[in-house]
């Protein structure tokens, strides 16, 4: 499979890209979402690992441009961030479209559980 990191964080993008990659999987990165938009959209990425907490726009702004987007709304995207409470991961679900929630620090086990439930 093909992912997208969209994380400010270069150790953060460092940890996930490693796990993915170990798992036999294509990675792709990028620091901040100011011009992530173009690259998701040209991607074909079965699924896009984003950020919360970024300076410049926030992942709920870019996941709405997302969604907003015809060439991008229907794009599998989980948020990865360190705000975990159940009122964030909520929100981040619920409220904002992503399709999944990851808790950083990320670790194996937790991203197989996310991969697991992509849809084929």
């Amino acid at each position: 499979m093909r992912f997208l990191i969209i994380d400010d964080s270069s150790l953060d993008r460092h940890a996930l890209a490693s796990l993915l990659e170990i798992l036999g999987h294509e990675v792709d990165v990028c620091a901040s979402a100011t011009d992530a938009l173009s690259v998701v959209a040209a991607g074909k990425y079965d699924l896009v690992f984003l950020d919360v907490v970024m300076p410049e726009q926030d992942g709920y702004k870019f996941l709405r441009t997302v969604r907003l987007n015809p060439t991008t709304a229907n794009q599998y995207v989980v948020f990865c961030s360190s705000k975990k409470t159940p009122l964030e991961v909520n929100y981040g679900i619920q409220r904002a479209g992503a399709n999944d929630y990851l808790p950083k620090p990320v670790s194996r086990e937790s991203i197989e559980q996310i991969l697991a439930k992509i849809p084929a």
